[in-house]
């Protein structure tokens, strides 16, 4: 198979969608990505495990890093992709149309097209976004070649509608445990049980209110959430031990030592271990190029509620925003679908900014 990126941004997104790349498996979709762009004289091409990279040197004033994740989460029958229609509207369904490799499909047709954009441009296709964060391409190409993340903005193609979303939530996770002594269950009053004790931390979260934190104009929208409950050993015992998993997303004005004290502070009384943290981004939309660009695409700004690795951007001191096709409500969906116009004008409006700028 070649990939051929004359084709349209919507016949080049079925082509990567029909090669599976769940994370962990990148490596054929990286191979021809990597093929794909290896014979543009305009472009310098880097590879880093499955990670491709390439990128102009112009000797433009300014640079903006493109990023995008061929990676997907498992498949569920839903591909190869195909055609459908919805009241009139013409859709691609199947596997990572969403989430994102529609975004990466018009990221791709424009690093071949844009032979003298007035930004020079670092484009970065990366592997393993949708597992830990230790496996993440673009987290480990930061660690390995630090010199590529030289840029002044950063645009990450992550499903918004086709819309800019500034930032990003940060995320948080926790263990929250009870103990008890098991028993038999038939003499449930001589042990104590653990589970019984884990009410009143679901009642608390359950009575939990989330905030709307404004933040340099884009309003964003917290969560916290028990996420999973683990504990027993047996039917016919009592339970010494439980667990449940709690999951806080929290504005990007928050540091992760901020997001760690609210959850002990709403938690006081239990054993909260903390597992897992990763910051947020802020919106970024006051410098100078990223107010042109959400005018050259002609989009309303809104936060990103979930956490994307514009983050990575943001702790580099690079003003990073989410620009790709898709609800995001259809991320990981088995129903993944994306409107076909909705490629097209994110693909228009990318053209516009890298080439009017």
């Amino acid at each position: 198979m070649v990939l051929d990126l004359t084709a349209s941004s919507a016949d080049i997104t079925r082509a990567i969608c029909d090669v599976p790349s769940v994370s962990g498996d990148e490596k054929t979709l990286a191979d021809l990505i990597e093929e794909a762009v290896s014979g543009l004289p305009h472009l310098e091409v880097i590879r880093h495990g499955n990670t491709v990279v390439a990128r102009t040197d112009l000797g433009r004033a300014q640079r903006v890093a493109i990023a995008g994740h061929i990676d997907t989460v498992p498949l569920n029958d839903n591909l190869p992709t195909r055609d459908i229609e919805i009241d009139g509207v013409p859709y691609l369904w199947g596997r990572g149309t969403v989430d994102m490799k529609a975004g990466v499909a018009v990221q791709l047709k424009l690093a071949a097209e844009l032979t003298d954009p007035a930004i020079d441009v670092t484009w970065m296709w990366y592997d393993n976004e949708e597992v830990a964060a230790s496996l993440n391409g673009l987290g480990l190409l930061a660690a390995a070649r630090p010199d590529l993340f030289q840029a002044d903005f950063a645009i990450l193609g992550e499903p918004s509608n086709g819309q800019v979303e500034g930032g990003c939530n940060g995320t948080l996770r926790a263990i929250v445990r009870t103990t008890g002594v098991r028993a038999h269950s038939a003499r449930a009053w001589i042990g104590e049980n653990a589970i019984h004790r884990a009410a009143p931390i679901l009642t608390r979260l359950s009575e939990y209110r989330a905030r709307e934190v404004l933040v340099e104009g884009l309003l964003y929208r917290e969560g916290l959430s028990a996420v999973r409950i683990a504990g027993g050993v047996a039917g016919n015992v009592i339970p010494d031990a439980c667990e449940v998993e709690v999951n806080y997303r929290f504005a990007p004005n928050k540091s992760a030592a901020d997001a760690e004290a609210h959850v002990r502070a709403v938690l006081a009384g239990f054993d909260v271990e903390i597992t897992d943290a990763a910051e947020g981004a802020r919106p970024g939309l006051d410098a100078d190029i990223a107010r042109r660009f959400v005018a050259a695409v002609g989009a309303e700004p809104q936060p990103k509620y979930g956490w994307t690795d514009v983050a990575r951007f943001s702790a580099l001191g690079i003003p990073a925003v989410n620009y790709g096709p898709g609800d995001p409500h259809l991320a990981h969906h088995d129903e993944e679908r994306v409107p076909l116009a909705q490629i097209d004008a994110v693909e228009r409006g990318l053209r516009a900014w890298l080439t009017s700028h």
